[in-house]
């Protein structure tokens, strides 16, 4: 962690709530005092374009919570993933763009100016159930020492008397599988080797157990949270049968020991459209959907009327329109503000805030927020 002095630009929203209370009430459909003000970051892109960050040298996501005043969250995690992973290597320079191995075992093509985009994978490691077996028997091995939390470490950062909201981190168990089949090798390994993908969501699933076993009960949690990205804008990577018979299995074992620690707030960040995965998500206990990309799932309201109290969303303000300048912000803004009213929603730009939004206009964003969600 950095030792430079970040000198915030905005004062810190009014309140007569700590910031735990409020998350907790807000999240729970009780009385708050005014909605958790938080954002999701911003493309790489902004901090070289947007002079309200190259004036104040504010070089990346990890700064912009201080600098803006954003409500302060923590967290604990774990070491739930490939470990060790993959050297990276740079396998050929080809001028404007290079080939390189991720630690993930992925050879992709992506732009030696590091701008923002997707790489094209042109192999990956793992196709068959071999190769399965050697990168788990080398990569994800339960007693690896590495997995071991340090929780002492992490008890000298809080106090029993904490006025912040903090969570515990449960990794993914098919997201990240994605990531290492690639999306054309998920989909095609769904149905070619069914037992393998089960294998990897199970290893998955231990790593997360093996985790939660160390610090539930070590912690006062209020939350806890995950990643999959699995979808994207037409629906889920995998079929819905898959994910109901090989994932919710393995989510409902989690929840379950999340339950049991008095844990009953969970969300997973997943990108695309994740309306015929609320359901399983609901079934497991992952309750809170995140950053619920509106171009892909829609307007939130359309979910928290169709879920009620059950279902939580933290994001939900559609990108596009913040890029239409303060008119197209205030009139979506509005159509929010009788779900955040009701609690159970936390809004914020739906996934990371990119360039083509003015920063003015953003700003108008931020104080057309504190206007509306705001203490009265």
């Amino acid at each position: 962690m950095s030792d430079k002095t970040i000198t915030p630009i905005r004062k810190p929203w009014k309140g007569v709530m700590t910031g735990r209370e409020r998350f907790n009430a807000q999240m729970h459909h009780q009385p708050f005092d005014r909605s958790v003000n938080i954002e999701f970051g911003y493309w790489s892109e902004n901090f070289e374009l947007w002079p309200l960050f190259k004036d104040n040298d504010i070089v990346g996501n990890h700064e912009v919570d201080a600098f803006f005043n954003f409500d302060y969250m923590d967290g604990v995690w774990g070491n739930c993933g490939m470990h060790p992973g993959f050297e990276y290597e740079i396998l050929e320079d080809k001028g404007d763009t290079i080939i390189s191995r991720d630690g993930m075992g992925l050879i992709s093509e992506s732009p030696k100016d590091g701008h923002s985009t997707i790489p094209h994978i042109i192999d990956w490691t793992v196709k068959t159930p071999e190769d399965w077996k050697r990168v788990k028997d080398e990569h994800f091995n339960l007693d690896d020492p590495a997995r071991i939390v340090d929780i002492e470490a992490y008890k000298k950062h809080q106090s029993p008397d904490r006025d912040y909201p903090l969570s515990v981190a449960c990794g993914s168990l098919i997201g990240n599988v994605r990531d290492m089949l690639t999306f054309e090798g998920l989909a095609f390994a769904t149905y070619d080797y069914p037992e393998m993908v089960e294998d990897m969501v199970e290893v998955r699933c231990q790593l997360v157990e093996n985790f939660l076993d160390q610090v539930l009960g070590e912690f006062d949690f209020d939350f806890a949270t995950g990643w999959e990205d699995i979808c994207f804008k037409q629906g889920p990577i995998v079929s819905v049968p898959f994910f109901r018979d090989i994932v919710l299995p393995r989510y409902k074992r989690i929840g379950d020991k999340l339950k049991a620690a008095g844990v009953d707030l969970w969300h997973t960040d997943c990108d695309g459209d994740v309306r015929l995965l609320i359901p399983m998500f609901l079934e497991a206990g992952l309750n809170i959907m995140f950053p619920f990309e509106v171009n892909s799932s829609g307007h939130p309201g359309e979910m928290l009327d169709k879920y009620g109290p059950d279902l939580r969303i933290m994001g939900g303000v559609d990108k596009l329109e913040l890029a239409k300048g303060p008119d197209a912000i205030k009139a979506y803004l509005e159509t929010l503000g009788p779900y955040v009213a009701k609690g159970g929603f936390i809004p914020f730009c739906d996934h990371r805030c990119p360039p083509d939004v003015d920063p003015d206009d953003y700003i108008f964003y931020l104080d057309l927020k504190e206007e509306m969600f705001g203490m009265k």
